[in-house]
């Protein structure tokens, strides 16, 4: 009797990829699908199939194996079995040294792996390539686990106390570069409305779907975020949520409440923002506002 097919849709799906390499330079080639590239792989990881650490198989894979797929084979295998030269990474994957020439020449324009000449006696040197540290980003990672293993341990040692000091602390390194960002790109006196649309373009930036909204009818200012970048950190500790509203509470100068939460099971996490009364200007505001 024929097994039955597995599904596609059980296989796990891929990490999260990041939007920059360590570079610096954004990961949105299309290297892989072998058109033209600006040198990175599309969106920073690597493509279905054989995947890192998951057990590579290097039987030969013949007319089958194309150009995105050898691209991918090649970084794996680099990284797994170390140097190789052209010659060895066909052996290795079962292609043809025509078919495999190519690749390791876009990887090295990419500086997704590396070329040096190594002589063996008399005669020409080979080439053989490595990875670079570039390349480090195509592979799975797992930040994600670090982040919520350190705030259990952190919670373990000092309880709820300890934790609330620890995004205190990351609120107030926060608070700093809104600062810098609003000095950068805001006039001095700023009006509050100005302040919140600045804000939010940097937390959208940072990946909550962010909008500012002006109510004309009585002047009232929302920030909707429409996505919670820290949403499996936010809903088991409520002093991240907590530690961002104070946030927009001090970079704003300004009363904020938050009138909608996307951990409690709304849409979007929504403030209500006004000007303080009987207090003085926040920060970059204009002086008597």
């Amino acid at each position: 009797m024929r097994a039955p097919e597995r599904s596609s849709s059980s296989r796990p799906a891929p990490p999260e990829p990041p939007t920059t390499g360590s570079n610096g330079r954004p990961l949105n080639g299309h290297l892989l699908g072998g058109e033209p590239s600006d040198g990175h792989l599309p969106d920073g990881h690597l493509p279905d199939g054989p995947r890192a650490g998951a057990g590579l198989n290097t039987e030969p894979t013949g007319h089958a194996a194309n150009g995105s797929l050898l691209k991918h084979l090649i970084v794996t295998v680099l990284r797994r079995d170390g140097p190789a030269s052209p010659d060895e990474l066909a052996a290795r994957l079962g292609a043809s040294r025509t078919g495999i020439l190519q690749q390791p020449r876009a990887l090295e324009a990419a500086e997704l792996v590396a070329r040096q000449s190594v002589r063996h006696g008399v005669g020409r040197p080979r080439h053989v390539y490595d990875v670079t540290s570039d390349a480090q980003d195509l592979f799975p990672a797992n930040y994600e686990g670090l982040v919520f293993s350190l705030l259990s341990a952190i919670q373990a040692v000092g309880g709820e106390h300890l934790i609330s000091e620890i995004f205190a602390a990351r609120r107030r390194q926060l608070a700093e570069r809104v600062r810098d960002r609003f000095a950068e790109r805001l006039q001095p006196g700023a009006q509050l409305a100005d302040r919140v649309r600045e804000l939010a373009v940097l937390q959208d930036e940072q990946g909550y779907l962010c909008r500012a909204e002006l109510d004309e009818g009585d002047s009232t200012i929302r920030l909707r975020q429409h996505n919670c970048a820290i949403y499996r950190i936010a809903a088991g500790l409520p002093a991240a949520c907590q530690a961002e509203l104070e946030l927009f509470r001090d970079v704003l100068g300004a009363d904020v409440v938050r009138e909608s939460h996307i951990v409690a099971g709304d849409r979007c996490c929504s403030y209500r923002i006004s000007e303080r009364t009987g207090t003085s200007p926040g920060p970059g505001a204009a002086p008597g506002a």
